[in-house]
């Protein structure tokens, strides 16, 4: 437990993924924490529908790549202690991958890689009978390492969690000027865009009334289909670098209609409610982690883009590391910069 015992608090500013993993891991390891959030739960871009847990392509292997699979291959143990603490579903499933393939031939040295980096269980692997009716006739990439949660079951469980280890979390309140004990801050795009490291980039995602919870999902030329275990089917997401509001509009139609035509399934399935969010893009597409340099005590978990989610259960776990005993872990390509 290393200092955690002796720690008064710890802060955390910030609601979404990183800001209440993190918290959760600092509160399951002995430290009192408390989470002041200014919205609500998932208000900024950890809020949306989608909930991909994807792996990175496992050929042209590097850190980040390394990291995001350490991360995957812990999350069935975090997302199940949640659980247990929170006594709330977070809808994490381990149910799949399938990919639509036009050339089978190039995709042999990213099997063959699979094959090698992942899990022997977890591999890739060709299939021209996917077991799933969103899938139509022809040839898929399959993989089994892929997972999916349901973002805001997950929250709300993590939010539940750390409740029940003896932690706060306020809601629609500001964090006040003082804060005691070490403070990290996970804020998302503003937080971001206070370090000049990154900037924000709109996504927008679509639920449908679908129930196929045991089914792969799909990914097709950046569009996800994610069953939950909810009943519901979450269609996803935009990548939209110029903006002039964080509401949805008009481009979410379109990808709905992509994914109906991708998966005739859909045709019917009522829409349920449609979604907008400015998610938190560093300068590196890497997360920011670490010490806030000339802030002594302050701390940074930012820039989770579209992989936080993924990366939470790992990051959760190097930060309560930094903060409670010291020990830096954190991979030199997700460091902050000096203050610009």
């Amino acid at each position: 437990m290393g200092k955690a015992r002796g720690l008064a608090s710890v802060t955390v500013i910030g609601g979404g993924i990183f800001g209440l993993a993190c918290a959760w891991e600092m509160a399951r390891r002995g430290a009192r924490v408390r989470v002041h959030e200014a919205r609500g739960i998932g208000a900024g871009a950890s809020g949306g529908h989608i909930g991909a847990l994807a792996p990175h392509a496992p050929d042209n292997w590097n850190d980040k790549k390394a990291f995001q699979l350490d991360s995957l291959l812990i999350a069935p143990a975090f997302w199940a202690e949640v659980q247990r603490a929170s006594g709330q579903p977070t809808g994490f499933a381990r149910t799949g991958r399938l990919q639509p393939v036009t050339d089978p031939q190039a995709l042999g040295p990213r099997i063959e890689a699979a094959a090698i980096r992942w899990p022997a269980d977890l591999g890739m692997h060709l299939t021209d009978a996917p077991q799933t009716p969103l899938a139509t006739p022809g040839l898929w990439l399959h993989d089994d390492l892929t997972a999916r949660l349901n973002p805001r079951a997950a929250l709300a469980a993590l939010a539940a969690a750390i409740r029940a280890k003896g932690g706060e979390v306020i809601e629609n309140h500001p964090a006040p000027e003082s804060l005691p004990g070490p403070v990290l801050w996970a804020t998302g795009t503003p937080g971001l865009l206070s370090l000049n490291q990154g900037k924000g980039v709109k996504g927008q995602s679509a639920l449908l009334d679908f129930a196929l919870p045991a089914s792969p999902h799909i990914f097709a030329d950046g569009l996800y289909i994610v069953p939950h275990d909810d009943g519901t089917t979450a269609i996803g997401s935009t990548s939209e670098n110029s903006f002039t509001h964080d509401r949805p509009d008009d481009q979410i139609h379109s990808l709905i209609t992509r994914a109906r035509t991708l998966c005739p399934a859909l045709a019917d399935a009522p829409l349920i409610e449609t979604w907008a969010g400015i998610r938190p893009r560093s300068t590196s597409r890497a997360p920011l982690l670490g010490a806030w340099p000339g802030r002594p005590g302050h701390y940074v978990a930012n820039g989770g883009f579209k992989i936080g989610f993924g990366m939470a259960p790992k990051i959760a776990a190097i930060m309560a590391d930094l903060i409670l005993d010291g020990k830096d872990a954190i991979p030199a390509d997700f460091r902050l910069l000096p203050s610009l």
